[in-house]
């Protein structure tokens, strides 16, 4: 009997995946940008990486902090849990697009004011979301505490409901709702 000679068997190595680019259009603060990124690359790190723009603070990655929060079409998310391509053509507000040192957004300067941060990491999604959560109540958008809908929404109880997904880990919640209904007050 002849020794059994090894056969070939044709190798199946799984290329690995090419990665898909796409071309979109952002407007970021004001500012269209073109851009050619994968498919896979989030709002939070097409911000960052692409545009340089790294006031929006990468916390957790993972929709639970906050950090992250800007305002798209003026509404607040965390662009760490949604793709760049998801927003192609979308005016998209960060924390640079607020205010700058020299003029502030009236947020910005409450937050000053009521020394509403303290190591200040999670300052700008705070500062996004609260000038959103200001535009909902406005806009008499309910929260998930409103008990009556045609009652007042501007309470102590709302504000910190609808800012609940904006975790500080230093504890400067008190001195933050004080920034908000200070900015809110002055806007009345």
């Amino acid at each position: 009997m002849p020794p059994d000679e090894p056969t070939e068997s044709p190798q199946r190595h799984p290329r690995a995946a090419t990665p898909s680019l796409a071309q979109l259009s952002l407007r970021v603060n004001g500012t269209a940008h073109a851009l050619e990124l994968d498919t896979r690359t989030t709002l939070l790190d097409a911000l960052r990486e692409a545009l340089q723009l790294t006031g929006t603070k990468k916390g957790c990655d993972h929709g639970q902090c906050g950090a992250c929060t800007v305002l798209v079409e003026g509404r607040r998310i965390y662009s760490c849990l949604t793709l760049a391509v998801m927003h192609d053509g979308e005016e998209v507000t960060t924390i640079e697009g607020l205010g700058s040192a020299e003029a502030p957004h009236p947020m910005q300067a409450a937050f000053v004011k009521h020394d509403g941060y303290q190591c200040g990491y999670c300052t700008p999604g705070q500062i996004c979301s609260a000038v959103a959560v200001l535009a909902e109540i406005e806009a008499g958008i309910p929260s998930h505490v409103s008990e009556d809908l045609d009652a007042p929404r501007r309470t102590n109880e709302e504000i910190r409901e609808r800012m609940s997904g904006n975790i500080c880990r230093c504890g400067a919640y008190a001195n933050i709702l004080d920034a908000i209904n200070d900015v809110a007050e002055r806007a009345a």
